[in-house]
């Protein structure tokens, strides 16, 4: 099989799965993976210097490079193979084999670092398995790279159960107050918050700053990490200036529900003047002309490929 084809395929086997037919959505998933991996043998060999990655978007990797320092260059394999070990981790969980769901979701994130979704499916796999300390270690990890306010919420959540479970119910109720102000329609959120109401644990019990400071005496964030807001809103004027205005407005909002309204609003002033400044978008697009950076004063793929870095 073509890997051109991948996408058609992986749509193939998810509609066995939404029907039931899960043992022939892992039988074809296998196929592809085999032949992904023959593929990845014979043409993506990673080096010091050189890795490759399979971020579905300009977003992904801008986020990527702004948040993880990583100094190599990412080459992209123009292949979903992210969401092919995203989808193989899914069949082995509906076949029940949840030892080789962990290994697929591994290799998802492998590919896509920033899908938050992976690490905390994962994350409860290893709860599952009874290795709190990696549930606790992965959901850690989605506080700097969560772009959903949805994923945000289920951090909170893990760590207000760890909370309990140690007895520390006022770090439980903070991390109940701070999931609670993304005010995502979450059912095990709104569980959680019932179970709490008129409890040691009831985030209504505090104040925002005495939650924030029984966060931050945890070493815990109080809510989204503002470069990846930063982020949507760069790849979102992009989108805007490219006539793309649902992308756009799609990231607008992913960034105003991160971070609220009035935060998203001076984030945007800052990325529209940095734009202005150094003369380009976040894309690498030309604003009015200049040397090729992006406003985050990083290179983009645009600017990789000008000065024969990229493909």
């Amino acid at each position: 099989m073509a890997l051109s084809a991948l996408s058609d395929e992986l749509m193939r086997a998810e509609g066995m799965m939404m029907q039931d037919q899960n043992e022939e959505a892992l039988e074809l998933l296998l196929r592809l993976a085999e032949d992904a991996e023959e593929y990845v043998d014979c043409n993506c060999q990673t080096t010091d210097e050189l890795q490759y990655f399979a971020f579905p978007t300009l977003f992904d990797r801008l986020a990527y490079r702004r948040v993880e320092n990583d100094p190599r260059k990412l080459e992209d394999v123009h292949e979903p193979f992210d969401r092919l070990y995203g989808d193989l981790a899914m069949a082995y969980v509906r076949t029940g084999d949840y030892e080789n769901a962990m290994n697929a979701l591994k290799t998802a994130i492998r590919w896509n670092p920033m899908n938050c979704g992976f690490r905390l499916d994962l994350a409860d796999l290893f709860k599952i398995a009874g290795d709190i300390r990696e549930h606790i270690a992965l959901t850690f990890g989605v506080f700097e790279r969560a772009s959903e306010a949805r994923h945000l919420t289920r951090a909170f959540l893990n760590f207000a159960a760890w909370f309990e479970a140690q007895g520390r119910l006022e770090q439980a109720a903070a991390c109940l107050r701070a999931a609670r102000r993304f005010e995502v329609k979450d059912s095990t959120l709104e569980a959680a918050l019932d179970q709490a109401a008129g409890t040691p644990k009831d985030p209504d019990g505090l104040t925002d700053e005495e939650a924030n400071d029984l966060l931050e005496a945890e070493g815990l964030p109080t809510g989204a990490n503002a470069e990846i807001a930063v982020c949507l809103l760069m790849c979102a004027q992009d989108c805007a200036a490219m006539g793309d205005r649902a992308t756009a407005t799609e990231m607008t909002i992913r960034a105003r529900d991160l971070v609220g309204e009035q935060a998203a609003l001076a984030l945007l002033q800052l990325v529209r003047d940095a734009a202005i400044s150094e003369g380009f978008t976040a894309g690498g697009n030309p604003v009015s002309g200049g040397a090729s950076s992006g406003a985050s004063g990083e290179k983009t793929d645009a600017a990789e490929t000008s000065d024969g870095e990229g493909k």
